[in-house]
């Protein structure tokens, strides 16, 4: 039988997982492919950890409640975007506008290597970043404003985040470039509600992901919850956009690694879809890996409505098996890459 719930990387609410708690007994019985956490939740309250202490205790935990590999994934940007803050104790970080001042040798290489080292110390193993987005809109809310873009030239931000993957891999951990296919050159924020970038977007914002296929090992790529008309008449979301994923990023450029959705429950989808329609347009557009970050809403319940989502499909032969299969390979790759530092050497 298909282990359906290792599509998922989901949040949850606890410094530890107490008896009772869902994802305690998700981790002994059906297990997602990881997990994502948070400093702090939406309004403000402690989710996950307040300090390094307590984070390693969490993560320890965490390991020990599953018996296989488990992605252990975090927001760790740098900057103004990180779940490691300097207020709770743990080291401060640049953003990616200030080390694209300098060279990435210089810059982000030992920024990265330092970073990465102190994440796998705290048992975190995938970190979703580097932001790949061009900066192309100064007013944009929420990458330029927060600093997230290495820069105006896409060969700029190519070559940092390249020095950030390989500062990362230096360490054992993974990461996730975002947000695809781009979401430097938007006036809006996809946290908040829909997005159209129809009359905003510029093809060199998939220059970045050509020249990084092409030259290094690509973890996984994160979809942004953007529209354009212009890519995909549909209206769809990039993340539930068969012409996004499965025509521009996996045939087109030949991403053949771990494609993971931002979060669902970002306004930019949960506004406009229900949870099961999500999930499904996540995976018939060809997503394998679907976030439910349990950080903007609250659902225990949301992994096993998400299992039961992807097995209506199948059981509709809306999807196939093999289709299905071929996802589960990929995040068992990336498992393996996450839990086995040898492979990164």
């Amino acid at each position: 039988m298909m282990k359906l719930s290792r599509m998922f990387l989901v949040g949850f609410d606890g410094c530890t997982l107490k008896q009772g708690h869902w994802l305690r007994r998700a981790l002994a019985g059906t297990p997602p492919a990881g997990v994502i956490l948070f400093d702090r939740n939406i309004d403000g309250r402690v989710q996950n950890f307040s300090s390094a202490t307590q984070l390693k205790e969490l993560t320890t935990e965490l390991a020990t409640l599953t018996t296989g590999p488990l992605l252990i994934a975090v927001d760790q940007e740098g900057g103004r975007v990180c779940r490691l803050k300097e207020r709770d104790g743990f080291a401060g970080t640049e953003t990616a506008a200030e080390l694209g001042q300098q060279s990435p040798e210089v810059s982000t290489l030992p920024a990265a290597e330092a970073m990465a080292a102190a994440l796998a110390g705290y048992g975190i193993n995938l970190n979703l970043a580097p932001v790949v987005d061009v900066n192309l809109n100064l007013d944009n809310p929420i990458i330029a404003r927060y600093e997230r873009s290495f820069g105006v030239i896409p060969e700029t931000v190519a070559a940092h985040c390249q020095a950030f993957l390989q500062g990362h891999h230096n360490n054992g951990v993974a990461c996730c470039l975002k947000h695809f296919p781009g979401h430097g050159s938007a006036s809006g924020d996809s946290h908040l509600g829909f997005v159209d970038i129809s009359k905003d977007w510029q093809e060199k914002e998939l220059e970045p992901y050509k020249i990084l296929l092409a030259s290094c090992r690509v973890d996984a790529i994160m979809t942004a919850h953007v529209v354009h008309y212009g890519l995909d008449p549909s209206g769809l979301p990039a993340t539930l956009s068969p012409v996004m994923i499965n025509t521009m990023l996996r045939h087109d450029l030949g991403f053949t690694g771990v494609i993971i959705t931002d979060d669902l429950q970002m306004k930019a989808i949960s506004s406009r879809y229900g949870y099961k329609e999500a999930v499904q347009h996540a995976v018939l557009a060809g997503t394998d890996l679907l976030i439910v970050g349990n950080n903007l809403e609250r659902d225990p319940d949301a992994l096993e409505q998400g299992i039961a989502a992807i097995q209506e499909l199948l059981d509709q032969g809306r999807v196939s098996e093999e289709r299905i299969q071929e996802s589960l390979r990929r995040i068992d790759l990336l498992l393996q890459f996450c839990t086995r530092r040898e492979l990164f050497k």
